[in-house]
């Protein structure tokens, strides 16, 4: 769910000041290369520019979007295909006011003639569909009564999606969806289905029934991912941002290596309002990487902090990201109880990122900041009404009093309050366009997003490809857990590399989860494993969207930076195997609170093992023999057990005593 306020093209380049430990020098990161980094990594921000007069229509037209998305999800009683069509048209006008052909189409105020065309006639189909949906459902009975104008009218609405989602979502998911389209093609047709037949049947499922472009993702997109994008939309521009980072700087700044504890801290906080791990990465970290850069860390380690910790911001409940509402669907819980189960893996990501930014900044020797130099607790706490919204959200849903989309449109309400009660940054009539406009765009690539996903499960479907992956893949794992976890995980992260967190747990949902759940894992715990390793493809080369948009902010090689924040985030590789096997870490099956606790300290043990095996320093620096010892100790833990808990306790345990004594006579000897 990218809700990252985006900069505007056009205004001019101001600099953003980054206190170091130092008052008397900063580091700037301008909105210009901010703005840059945006385009280059992120292709939401690959827009049209608009100025003036059109700026304002196309705004209110927007605004208007995200209005109407509002009261659909709300008051609505239409059909729901009618619906999700009318959605999908004005998702497919939106887009194709907003995003260009190429970059090289980008001209100030101005859209070519063929644009116009695409988009006037791909939406006129949705529309067409939505308004004449009684005559054409009592024509279209079966896929056999598909005449040749329906079959046009679904091809080129279908065509329309596919090239708004090319501009403004990527190439990748679309080669997946081809793959899977000609698949299905290839398989009818192999049975010996007339070619007009098997293309009516497809055009038919993917575009007229709910199996396609209007299935499940779209529904819950339409249903609750936008009022919640609308929700982030205003509590991003009532200065949450700022309190965050002030908050963290206040609870770790002056530690040890403190920027970077700040970085975790901030990132998970604001990722979580975010939802982008690529606009998060660039926003919050045009702050905490000079700061990191400036305290001592590395360039490559900077920038992969800001983006293991902005990543995980898709996993941090409350809010967490559009594929958590997607999850509840699947799993057919409520999202109260998806973010409830999120907690303890969550918790436990964001431990192994700051257990080994402790650990760097002990070898290194870095301080920390100033305590003068920081917000003072008295102000932070007056600030602090600006958790209300959240606050309020929590409340709500725990309550259960209310709808998902009622509780989080009370809580737009409260997020209006508190922005214009806040006068540093208050909510004016302007901002509020603005953010009604940014709720309305943000709805696009996922809405578009969802769409591609939807083609896909009905590929999937109409085939029953994915009765013929659960065989294989079991028999190829000879019914062995452990490898069909692993072999889920390479699935994952390939075909998140370069797709979105939401079209990707569609996929995997739809394919690789009920792989899991034949092995014998819960429903709950096989979704989110799926879950986890399609975020976890943000920070993994070779295609590290996050990883590489914190290496143009920190001026740092890619690849190495890439590397680095794998590392950082070893957590999101070792939490999934945990409650795949121990479902309990996700308050499934639980028998004691004993055992939650157990599994949680040995788990942060494992981490811990890992993160110094990895990072190589534990008081002093590690040898290649010890540095092993550490990662199988925390391997050992982090299995379930009380064997291999007790091995690695033994490991983990007697290595970091031992490595404590001797850098204390090492200390005694130096002093004597």
């Amino acid at each position: 769910m990218s809700l990252s306020k985006k900069k505007d093209p056009t205004a001019p380049a101001e600099e953003i000041k980054t206190d170091s430990a130092s008052s008397d020098e900063f580091e700037t990161v301008s909105a210009a290369e901010v703005d840059e980094v945006m385009k280059k990594y992120d292709r939401e921000s690959n827009t049209r520019i608009w100025t003036g007069a059109p700026q304002m229509v196309i705004r209110c037209i927007m605004a208007l979007f995200s209005v109407y998305c509002i009261f659909s999800t709300l008051w609505s009683t239409a059909s729901l295909e009618v619906r999700l069509m009318i959605f999908l048209g004005c998702v497919d006008l939106m887009g194709f006011l907003y995003y260009p052909m190429s970059k090289h189409h980008v001209k100030e105020n101005y859209i070519p003639w063929f644009d116009w065309i695409i988009m006037i006639v791909g939406s006129a189909c949705f529309f067409y569909y939505a308004f004449n949906f009684d005559s054409i459902i009592a024509v279209l009975t079966s896929a056999s009564k598909m005449t040749p104008t329906f079959i046009v009218i679904g091809i080129v609405g279908i065509l329309s999606l596919v090239e708004l989602c090319r501009r403004c979502v990527g190439v990748p998911i679309l080669c997946v969806a081809g793959a899977l389209v000609v698949y299905t093609f290839w398989s009818m047709l192999s049975k010996g289905m007339d070619i007009q037949l098997v293309l009516g049947r497809v055009i038919y499922t993917l575009f007229y029934t709910t199996g396609g472009v209007i299935g499940t993702p779209i529904n819950v997109c339409a249903k609750f991912i936008v009022v919640f994008i609308v929700f982030g939309a205003f509590l991003e521009r009532t200065g949450i941002a700022k309190f965050f980072i002030d908050l963290a700087n206040k609870v770790a700044g002056a530690s040890s290596g403190g920027p970077a504890k700040v970085a975790v801290i901030s990132s998970a906080l604001c990722g979580m309002v975010s939802g982008s791990s690529v606009g998060n990465t660039v926003t919050t970290g045009s702050v905490t990487i000079p700061m990191m850069k400036k305290t001592g860390y590395k360039p490559e380690f900077a920038g992969a902090v800001e983006a293991a910790a902005s990543t995980g911001g898709q996993i941090m409940p409350p809010i967490m990201g559009a594929a958590a509402f997607l999850m509840a669907e699947y799993v057919g819980i409520s999202y109260g109880e998806i973010a409830l189960k999120a907690i303890l893996p969550a918790f436990l990501y964001f431990a192994g990122i700051f257990i080994a930014v402790h650990l760097e900044a002990k070898k290194l020797g870095l301080k920390g900041i100033s305590r003068s130099e920081m917000v003072p607790g008295k102000e932070l706490a007056v600030k602090s009404y600006l958790l209300i919204p959240i606050v309020l959200l929590v409340v709500l849903v725990s309550l259960n009093v209310y709808t998902m989309q009622k509780a989080a449109a009370l809580s737009i309400i409260a997020a209006i309050v508190v922005g214009v009660i806040n006068k540093d940054s208050r909510l004016t009539p302007a901002k509020f366009l603005e953010a009604l406009e940014a709720g309305g765009k943000g709805t696009i690539t996922v809405a578009v997003a969802c769409a591609m996903a939807g083609i896909i499960a009905g590929c999937i479907t109409v085939t029953g490809l994915a009765s013929k992956l659960i065989t294989a893949i079991v028999a190829l794992s000879g019914n062995t857990l452990i490898i069909g976890l692993f072999l889920t995980m390479i699935c994952c992260i390939i075909l998140g590399m370069g797709v979105p967190t939401t079209a990707n747990y569609c996929i995997m949902a739809a394919t690789c989860a009920p792989i899991l759940m034949k092995l014998g894992v819960p429903t709950v715990a096989a979704h989110f494993f799926v879950f986890y390793f399609g975020i976890v493809a943000d920070i993994t080369p070779p295609v590290a969207l996050a990883a590489y948009a914190g290496s143009a902010i920190a001026k740092s090689n890619p690849m190495k930076t890439g590397v680095n924040a794998t590392k950082l985030a070893i957590a999101a590789f070792i939490v999934p195997y945990v409650f795949a096997y121990s479902p309990s870490m996700l308050f499934v099956d639980v028998e004691s609170w004993v055992d939650i606790v157990t599994i949680c300290l040995s788990a942060m043990l494992g981490i811990y093992g890992v993160a110094a095996g990895l990072n190589g320093f534990v008081k002093r620096k590690l040898n290649w023999l010890f540095r092993i010892l550490f990662i199988v100790g925390g391997l050992t833990l982090i299995i379930p057990g009380w064997k291999t808990d007790a091995i690695g306790l033994i490991l983990v345990g007697g290595l970091t005593a031992y490595e404590f004594i001797m850098a204390k006579k090492e200390q005694n000897e130096a002093m004597a």
